[in-house]
Parts: C-alpha cells; structure tokens; sequence
C-alpha cells in the first residue's frame, strides 16, 4: 500500500523559508511522477509543483515559481519542497500526492493523482 508522509511545516515570517519532505513508501518510487499542493482556509486545493520520476523536469504553478524549488531523491524515496520568500498568501496546509499509473505528463490537476499524504501546516506570518 502507498504511503506518503509529509513533514517540515511550521510558522514562519514573511520572506523567511521553509522545506518541506515528503516520504513515500509501499511502491518503487523512482517509477512514478510526484506533485505538491496545498489547501488555504475555505479555499480549493490548489497545485504548487510536480516533478517527473527521473526528476528531470520540474512544473510550478505561477505564483510560486521562482520562489520554491521541488526536487527528488529516488535513493531515499523522498520528495522536498524548498519554500523561500514566503509570503502569507502562502499560508495553507501542504499536500504530496503520486499517481495510481507511471508515466504520463507533468500536470497540475489535482484529478491526475491517486494518494495523498495527510499534509502538513505551513502558517506565514505577516
């Protein structure tokens, strides 16, 4: 069975960072592409990042790019988010999410991913 388990999140100041893993378990990591989201209060969950099993390439949505890097490291099944300049609109609970099926595109719809991990809290403060 899947496994994902975010940690990292915590409280912050406006334009300071945070990073953000997420460890996954109970499949071969390296075969599947991985993406984070997150969830503000009484708003959708909205795409942050995705990243292709080889971590090749990588795919942001517009308001974080330039801001947070995500990478891989297939050796140790983990994925990271590395969130600089935060801002408060950035405040939300942090998902990662993988697909059911390897391969396909880098995407942001959150309809392409199957597991989901149970988030973790990333409050900026103004």
């Amino acid at each position: 069975q899947v496994q994902l388990v975010e940690s990292g999140g915590g409280l912050v100041q406006a334009g300071g960072s945070l990073r953000l893993s997420c460890a996954a378990s109970g499949r071969t990591f390296s075969s599947y592409r991985m993406g984070w989201f997150r969830q503000a209060p009484g708003k959708e969950r909205e795409f942050v990042a995705a990243i292709t099993a080889s971590g090749g390439t990588t795919y942001y949505a517009d308001s974080v790019k330039g801001r947070f890097t995500i990478s891989r490291d297939n050796a140790k099944n983990t994925m990271c988010l590395q969130m600089n300049s935060l801002k408060p609109e950035d405040t939300g609970v942090y998902y990662c999410a993988a697909p059911w099926t390897q391969g396909g595109g880098l995407t942001g719809r959150s309809r392409d991913y199957d597991y989901w991990g149970q988030g973790t809290q990333v409050t900026v403060s103004s």
